[in-house]
């Protein structure tokens, strides 16, 4: 069984981690299920956030008797001390626990630092002080920011999207990381649905080895197959494997949107770091919060693009914007209207 240690935490896990923000969209019992499956198969790390609805609520259900067998990682979203500690009191009641081993700040637009005039990073440290987290870390999904979360000496852990999708910029900050000892969490390992087969997933990422991929599970049939590759675990060697890789990275690495907001703002208030990965949000969250009026609206906002390429130029991955921004409006029509269920 492969095993990671995120960096100067010293914090062990084997190469399988549970990502719960795909529970919100399960009941309590059905997500309690999977919880206690990963568990006894072995899976001890487990990352929600204050954001993802009731996922804390359902982990603190499931997991509370074996807390001291666990790590928890949650996030605040929180831009104000006054919101900070509001959350992590919520965060360690829901939770059932009175510690959070790794509380990070939820993809922030800066790098919260001590005298910035937030008061943020302060308030990470009295709560370590306090004994109600042990370690601290930082998400993001704009490359330049977690960059300099790694080289600030500040943070124990960053979390970043990390997927066979990646680029060398991408390569580089996980090569980056553990030059610092800095701990790496990899969010959207499965691209947030666009990669569908794990076997490759998982193989891709065995390949580094101070990444903890935190896998999105939201049905058992999904579980089950990581929890296979703990034993059988599948590798880059296999040929069937590599073509699958290369594959997708011709097919699809011009559609991953990581939401990092270079793009923005745009001149017809298109939103565009949220059009543009809709398809996945809507699949991979609860898609009752991305079919609101509200979110309609947002939507067809992609109507009134002028096509002119500002986005495209500003965007560090090199997506073709205006496009997959037509791709997703295409989609989500084809959701409204019932031509492709969700």
């Amino acid at each position: 069984m492969s095993t990671v240690t995120l960096g100067r935490t010293g914090i062990v896990s084997n190469k399988n981690a549970f990502g719960a923000l795909p529970i919100q969209r399960v009941s309590p019992d059905y997500a309690g299920k999977l919880l206690r499956k990963a568990y006894d198969a072995g899976i001890t790390f487990f990352d929600t956030a204050r954001s993802y609805s009731d996922s804390e609520e359902k982990m603190g259900l499931a997991l509370a008797d074996v807390r001291d067998k666990i790590v928890i990682a949650t996030k605040t979203p929180s831009t104000t001390v006054e919101g900070f500690w509001k959350d992590l009191e919520t965060s360690l009641r829901l939770l059932k626990t009175d510690y959070i081993d790794i509380y990070q700040f939820h993809n922030p637009s800066f790098c919260p630092k001590p005298g910035d005039g937030t008061g943020l990073y302060e308030a990470m440290l009295e709560a370590k002080a306090q004994g109600k987290i042990r370690f601290i870390g930082l998400t993001n999904h704009r490359l330049h920011v977690a960059q300099e979360a790694v080289e600030s000496g500040l943070y124990d852990t960053l979390q970043f999207p990390f997927c066979y999708l990646a680029t060398d910029k991408d390569i580089a900050l996980v090569n980056l990381c553990k030059e610092k000892n800095v701990g790496f969490i990899c969010m959207k390992g499965l691209s947030g649905g666009l990669i569908t087969n794990s076997a490759a997933a998982y193989a891709w990422q065995a390949q580094f080895d101070n990444t903890l991929p935190i896998w999105g599970v939201q049905r058992e049939n999904e579980l089950d197959e990581f929890i296979s590759y703990m034993e059988n675990p599948p590798s880059m060697d296999d040929p069937a494997i590599k073509a699958v890789i290369d594959k997708d990275r011709k097919e699809l690495i011009g559609n991953f949107c990581r939401a990092c907001g270079y793009c923005m703002p745009c001149p017809v208030g298109i939103t565009i770091n949220q059009c543009a990965r809709m398809s996945q949000l809507i699949r991979r969250s609860p898609s009752a919060n991305w079919l609101t009026p509200e979110s309609q609206a947002m939507m067809m906002k992609v109507e009134d693009c002028l096509e002119c390429g500002q986005c495209k130029s500003k965007c560090p991955y090199g997506l073709d914007t205006p496009t997959l921004l037509k791709q997703n409006l295409t989609d989500y029509k084809d959701i409204l209207s019932g031509k492709t269920a969700i």
